[in-house]
């Protein structure tokens, strides 16, 4: 009955414009630690795993899939998002563009099953990468403990995920550490409302085999209709996560920072969300709005760059510029339906490689380099 009535009252709180529910305040500025400027003009991203090249023995012509990389994005949401590579996986109602506050109106509903607003990246990342993101929340509505059967707190999300893992059905955050069926793969920034412990910020990271590196910050509570700024960093050399707040553009915190101990493995993340999880598995539950904006993220340059593809005695090749790390494959096809691997796997240290096409072209081809992180 509790469970009934705890959902009625913030549904109807919910049911209003997140942007009118707090009070109107005019544009600040950050405070000059906090404010995110990046160098350069943001450039359009696209996944940079493959590369499609156009061969044949009379013609040679370059087709890049898509525009180069940036190694920056950053959204304000002026206008659709979804021209820009956003999508979302799960409950789509949990997420809305709104254009006339050009943000994105955020539901964190537990309820549901695991939901993202993502931007895929045109890397993978791993703690051996120098990354950041920043990105500003308001939260208009917010309460724990909504299914009286999961009284307690649970999180809300915003960072770096792995796609394929998190789409899965039995991927369950709320488990925390249990290498069955527990997270991986995620660097975030989480946060859990008041439940008799204090609010708390929790800056984390999880590695490919559910290892956990986290900081508990507390009492530190995202105020109802405050603006928050949020700037995250993670530094390979130390391996450290060191996060940065404002409120209302005044300092907020201090937030401890987050240190990989020696054992822990690595992780492998490829898109930046702003998360709504399921508490399936958990004992507490959330049911939030807010909006979130001005999300800026840095990561290194995408794995395949300065791209060109001569023909050497007849045998088609392809030079390139790729990174420590990560392996290649050139690949080839006919029709687009199948794609067979025509050079060996290479693994880079760096600076440019050399593909090469063992057999000989007949007629016309086309080819791809695989990039891959294992």
């Amino acid at each position: 009955m509790r469970q009934r009535r705890d959902r009625a009252a913030l549904g109807q709180a919910l049911a209003r414009d997140s942007t009118l529910a707090c009070p109107v305040v005019m544009p600040f500025t950050l405070l000059p630690e906090l404010a995110v400027t990046e160098a350069g003009a943001p450039r359009s991203w696209r996944d940079a795993g493959t590369r499609l090249m156009r061969a044949s023995v009379s013609t040679v012509l370059l087709i890049l899939a898509g525009s180069v990389a940036a190694a920056t994005i950053e959204e304000d949401f002026a206008s659709d998002p979804a021209s820009r590579g956003w999508k979302v996986h799960g409950e789509t109602a949990l997420f809305e563009w709104n254009p006339v506050g050009e943000n994105l109106r955020m539901t964190w509903d537990s309820s549901k099953s695991n939901s993202f607003f993502y931007r895929p990246l045109a890397t993978v990342l791993a703690k051996t990468d120098d990354f950041r993101f920043a990105f500003d929340l308001r939260l208009s509505d917010i309460a724990v403990g909504v299914n009286s059967n999961k009284p307690f707190t649970f999180e809300l999300a915003i960072g770096f995920l792995n796609v394929a893992d998190t789409s899965k059905t039995n991927f369950l955050r709320g488990v925390g550490i249990n290498p069955a069926t527990g997270p991986r793969n995620l660097v975030e920034f989480d946060y859990f409302p008041d439940r008799d412990f204090g609010a708390t910020i929790s800056p984390t990271m999880v590695s490919s085999n559910n290892q956990f590196a986290t900081g508990f910050n507390f009492p530190l509570e995202l105020t109802r209709c405050d603006l928050f700024h949020v700037a995250m960093t993670y530094t390979a050399s130390n391996q450290t996560l060191a996060t940065v707040m404002a409120r209302q553009g005044a300092p907020f915190g201090p937030i401890k920072d987050v240190q990989l101990g020696a054992g822990f493995a690595d992780f492998r993340v490829d898109a930046f969300a702003i998360t709504s999880y399921s508490d399936a598995g958990a004992d507490g539950s959330l049911l939030a709005q807010g909006v979130v904006d001005n999300i800026v993220v840095t990561v290194p340059e995408p794995p395949i760059s300065s791209l060109s593809g001569p023909f050497m005695n007849q045998l088609w090749q392809v030079e390139f510029v790729g990174r420590t790390g990560w392996v290649y494959t050139l690949e080839r096809t006919a029709d687009f339906r199948s794609w067979n691997a025509v050079s060996g796997v290479t693994s880079m240290d760096g600076g440019r490689s050399l593909l090469t096409d063992a057999n000989a072209i007949a007629g016309e081809a086309y080819y791809r380099v695989r990039a891959e992180r294992p």
